[in-house]
């Protein structure tokens, strides 16, 4: 056995030698990747999947390490290291270079095995994806895990669709079936659905399975064709269903060391036409077995106990096997070495029981059991005689039996057994009896090719002449008409041919394969000898049909010959309808269980039966349109009447003329490729394909030619219109340009009624203005002569006040002037008073003073001693008394002088106040002067900028504000208060502050108040002050007069002229 170690090489050689056919139990290469290091490991592979032609694999390692291997070429490359573990490979892709990989961290990935980069990273899984299946067309992909199934665009790697499911229900497999576009979706409860691939609507839903089964589906397998759906679980019971019936048909039971299945996989065959009959079947043991599903025996098997098979792979062309092993290796398997005598194991016998309890409700069906014991005799079973039965028949069958035997294990002689007893076949299996009848072979490779040629030109334009409403059946008519057309060219030059498939074509539309076989299969053998007098009708045929008629039916001839109406009209038009246009759709179906059932000369027979059994109606019919009108519209005909006569003739009509003589036995077509028809006048069809096509390139030069003249036409009118809509445009501008003209009149118009206007507006304007500067003047003349009068109001306010301050201040200085003076009379009186009192009392002193001394002189004569000195003393005193009253006198006169100078200083003050109050009020006018002025000028501003708002827009409010304004202004100057008691500089300092602030706000005259009140409360306490100091004066001066001064005397002398009659007694004494 060859090995191949990849290491740590990138690429290089498979083998060194290719074992081929001989190769060891089959094996041609096992493949490891081992790691040489400290510690050497053997890295295990997980997935492996081939391309679309086989010849290539794909292999995928724990690592994420992805190998191509170039089978044909012997060549090993190292494409990608993902660095994660790949969970599913995909390698049939549209592009042949590029591949899908599922990796553990549940995304997909598209590779490009030339350039190695990565092409699209597709996202959405929220576990490990287990399998992708992929489109025939390469162009989709389905992902699915357990909890999900996603489709894909491959073109753009977009997401289409995402299925969901419940967690409980799960996702065991959804995958394309291949051949069609059809999806099947498998659950874990066992439920199985198929989806329309366009419209992701349901088409059907398996049944689940019998009652009473226990397995539960894990693996699936499909054939190639799609027909068949095989399903195993966790049992050795595999389940066969026929997808085309909807039906579980057969249930096998491998061996019992078998007790659960792992993998399915079908092994293609060249020659089975898809139907696939060996399918591998990978069980807990990690041994495949290959089974043919038809015979029940093992072939042969790969694997061991000892090497298992983890999973496997087989190469879409049935050569290779890929098997990833137990131990982490690959192993390449030659199909041929296995299938070889020498290593097929001996042949296992099988037995066929009966349904026992545990399948009661699927009656009739067989469980195929494998066994691994040989039996030299048929088993059979005491409850199934019929079974029995059929086994030997099988082992004693007959050539006759061989020939009536058909696909799906149907026999045609009981098929017309039936169909004689029932008159047709069940509508739920007359599609799997007619495909079996047939033998259709499902040549899908050819039919692929023939439709790869697209639609033929002689069935371009079909809609027109047959306009079906339905859009996928015309699709469908136009490509079964076109493959029949590139099968043989006599096809396309057929008139008839739509009329021909078109029954067929609506019963297969959802097949189009299976149409275009049955279409191919009835023009091979119930059409025989119809195009050899192309294009004319079958005359041999109408004539085989005319020579039966005339020997069942003379009189019907003779009727029909009278009017002239020929086979060409009573059966050529249901020949080339196949009777589709006379019978309803249950007739035509029960008519064609019948024709099919039978030799291809019954269909001849079956239009004959009905003539005759419409021979009443036809004896009636005198005209040719009556005639034509019968043959090709519905009649009340029997159509079981018409299938009796048919047998009746097929039996009675003599072997000269019955048509079965002529005719061919049917002959189905071959497998693999189509049979090649030329039954028909070559050159004819040549040279009518050849007038066709020369009228077609005709018609094609003509369609140009038209095109061209359509295109010069178009570009004619295209100009025509251009130059219409360039007239148009030209006429519109001309009318746009009069329609200019207008409005330019009408606005010179409007412009001249707008001066007018304007003019008006003017006039109306100057006559506002004058309006309004005569209420302005009126007004301003009113505002000044307010103001005139409130500044006069003021003024003699202001003059009354002073005036009466005046006069006050000199009454009351007359006043105290007066009141001083009679205070100084007063004292003068009291002066007067004093002295006369001294000089009263002078003289009492002097008389006491004469009486003492008299006395004194008295004693002193009496005594006679100290008399010089008395007279000393009172001298002395006389002496001082003169001086003091000499003194006191000065004093007065002094006080009298300066009272004088005082009145005079008095009386000059209010001479000069008076004056400075005539000089204030002087201050006073000009100031009230200049304030008219500056009144007067910001009135006139605020006029004019009044009569500039007002051009603008609009000049009453402006005035409202200004007479507002004023008012206010008026009103602040009649709230200045009025003081009587303001010195000239208080004056000065008004006039100045009214000259400044005339319109200033009520602030500043609040502060003008205060400020003369301030100024009047100074020059009061000047004035007091004055006074005070007068008084003082005059207070300082009046004690001086009566007590001047006395010189100091010595002790013991007199004072005062008082103590002289003090002292004098105490001289005396």
């Amino acid at each position: 056995m060859e090995r191949c170690d990849l290491g740590e090489r990138r690429r290089g050689p498979i083998w060194s030698r290719r074992a081929g056919a001989a190769a060891p139990r089959g094996v041609m290469v096992n493949i490891t990747h081992s790691v040489q290091g400290y510690h050497s490991k053997t890295i295990h592979f997980l997935n492996v999947a081939f391309d679309s032609s086989g010849d290539s694999l794909l292999a995928g390692d724990r690592q994420g390490n992805i190998y191509v291997f170039d089978l044909n070429g012997n060549r090993f490359n190292l494409v990608q290291r993902t660095m994660q573990a790949c969970t599913a490979l995909a390698f049939n892709l549209r592009r042949k270079t590029e591949f899908l990989v599922a990796l553990a961290d549940y995304s997909v990935k598209c590779f490009d095995t030339g350039t190695q980069e990565l092409v699209s990273w597709m996202r959405g899984h929220e576990s490990s994806v287990s399998s992708i299946s992929v489109h025939g067309s390469g162009k989709y992909a389905i992902t699915t895990s357990t909890d999900t199934a996603q489709l894909w665009d491959l073109d753009t790697f977009q997401r289409i669709r995402k299925l969901n499911v419940r967690q409980s229900v799960g996702i065991q497999k959804v995958f394309f079936l291949p051949l069609s576009n059809t999806i099947l979706s498998c659950f874990k409860d066992n439920s199985v659905f198929a989806w329309e691939f366009d419209t992701l609507h349901c088409k059907y839903q398996l049944s689940p399975p019998v009652e009473g089964s226990v397995l539960f589906y894990k693996v699936f397998a499909v054939t190639r064709d799609g027909r068949t759906l095989v399903a195993g679980g966790k049992s050795n019971h595999l389940h066969l269903w026929c997808l085309e019936l909807k039906q579980l048909i057969k249930i096998i039971q491998m061996p019992e060391k078998v007790r659960a299945v792992r993998h399915l996989e079908f092994l293609p065959d060249s020659f089975d036409g898809g139907s696939n009959q060996v399918l591998g079947v990978l069980s807990q043991d990690n041994i495949m077995r290959f089974i043919n599903i038809e015979t029940s025996q093992i072939l042969f098997d790969i694997g061991s106990p000892e090497e298992g098979i983890s999973t496997a792979v087989i190469s879409p062309n049935g050569r290779y096997i890929a098997s990833v092993m137990e131990n982490g290796s690959l192993n390449l398997y030659s199909v041929q070495a296995l299938t070889q005598e020498g290593n097929k194991p001996p042949p296992f016998t099988f037995k066929v029981v009966e349904d026992g309890p545990k399948y009661t409700s699927e009656a009739n069906k067989l469980i195929t059991k494998v066994t691994s014991e040989r039996s030299k005799g048929p088993w059979k079973s005491k409850q199934s005689k019929i079974q029995s039965r059929l086994l030997k028949l099988q082992a004693n069958t007959s050539l006759e039996n061989k020939e009536n035997e058909l696909p799906g294990g149907l026999n045609k002689k009981r098929l017309q057994a039936l169909l004689k007893g029932f008159g047709e076949y069940p509508a739920k299996y007359r599609m799997f009896v007619w495909r079996s009848l047939l033998q259709l072979p499902e040549n899908h490779l050819a039919f692929s090719s023939l439709i790869d040629r697209g639609i033929h030109s002689a069935f371009v334009n079909i809609q027109k002449e047959y306009p079906i409403k339905s859009g996928k059946l015309l699709r469908v008519l136009q490509r079964t008409l076109s493959a029949l057309a590139h099968w043989s060219a006599i096809f396309a030059e057929i008139p008839y041919m739509p009329l021909l498939a078109f029954p067929f074509v609506k019963l297969f539309q959802n097949n189009q394969l299976i149409c275009f076989e049955v279409v191919a299969t009835v023009v091979v053998n119930f059409c025989q000898h119809w195009f050899e007098y192309f294009p004319n009708p079958p005359i041999n045929v109408l004539g085989m049909m005319e020579n039966v008629l005339a020997h069942h039916d003379k009189e019907l001839l003779q009727h029909l010959i009278k009017y002239n109406v020929t086979s060409q009209v009573y059966a050529w038009p249901l020949l080339e309808t196949l009777l589709s246009e006379v019978l309803t759709r249950e007739e035509w179906l029960k008519a064609f269980d019948n024709i099919f059932s039978n030799h291809p000369s019954y269909f001849l027979m079956i239009v004959i039966a009905y003539v005759i059994c419409s021979r009443a109606s036809l004896l009636h019919c005198n005209q040719a349109a009556d005639f034509e009108f019968f043959f090709h519209h519905r009649n009340n005909v029997d159509i079981d009447v018409v299938i009796k006569e048919a047998y009746h003739l097929m039996e009675a009509t003599p072997l000269d003329i019955h048509p079965q003589q002529m005719l061919d036995d049917f002959t189905p077509l071959t497998k693999g490729q189509y049979p090649v028809f030329n039954k028909y006048p070559m050159f004819i069809v040549n040279y009518q394909a050849q007038k066709w096509e020369k009228i077609r390139q005709d018609e094609i030069e003509y369609l140009k030619e038209r095109q061209l003249a359509h295109e010069s036409e178009a570009k004619a009118q295209e100009q025509k219109a251009e130059d219409e809509a360039w007239y148009q445009r030209q006429k519109l501008l001309q009318e746009a340009e009069e329609q200019r003209q207008k409005i330019l009149l009408e606005e010179e118009k409007l412009a001249e009624q707008r001066q007018r206007l304007a003019v008006v507006k003017r006039e109306l304007k100057v006559k506002e203005l004058q309006l309004l500067d005569g209420s302005r003047r009126r007004f301003l003349n009113y505002h000044q002569d307010q103001l005139q009068m409130e500044l006069k109001c003021l003024d003699d306010e202001i003059a009354r006040k002073h005036l009466i301050k005046d006069q006050e201040a000199v009454t009351k200085e007359m006043k105290e002037v007066e009141a001083h003076r009679r205070r100084v009379d007063l004292e003068d009186q009291r002066v007067q008073r004093l002295i006369e009192m001294d000089k009263e009392e002078i003289q009492k002193a002097r008389t006491v003073a004469e009486e003492n001394v008299a006395r004194g002189e008295q004693k002193y004569t009496d005594s006679d001693w100290r008399p010089r000195w008395d007279e000393q003393d009172q001298e002395e005193c006389y002496r001082e008394i003169a001086k003091l009253l000499h003194d006191n006198r000065v004093r007065e006169a002094e006080l009298l002088k300066a009272m004088r100078e005082a009145e005079e200083k008095k009386q000059e003050d209010v001479v000069q106040n008076k004056a400075q109050l005539e000089e204030e009020q002087k201050v006073a006018a000009a100031a009230d002067g200049h304030r008219k002025q500056f009144s007067d000028d910001r009135m006139n501003d605020e006029l004019e900028l009044a009569e500039k708002l007002q051009r603008e827009d609009g000049c009453f409010e402006r005035l409202h504000d200004l007479k507002a304004r004023c008012t206010e202004r008026g009103v602040e100057v009649q709230q200045v208060p009025g003081s009587g008691n303001i010195s000239p500089s208080d004056l000065s300092t008004l006039a100045s502050s009214l000259h400044k602030n005339v319109f200033a706000p009520r602030d500043g005259v609040g502060r003008s108040r205060a400020e003369l009140a301030r100024r009047e409360r100074e020059l009061m306490a000047e004035v007091r002050r004055l006074r005070r100091r007068i008084a003082s004066r005059a207070r300082a001066g009046l004690p001086a007069a009566p007590s001047p001064p006395q010189p100091a005397r010595p002790e013991g002398t007199c004072t005062a002229p008082s103590a002289a009659p003090s002292n004098y007694s105490s001289v005396k004494s």
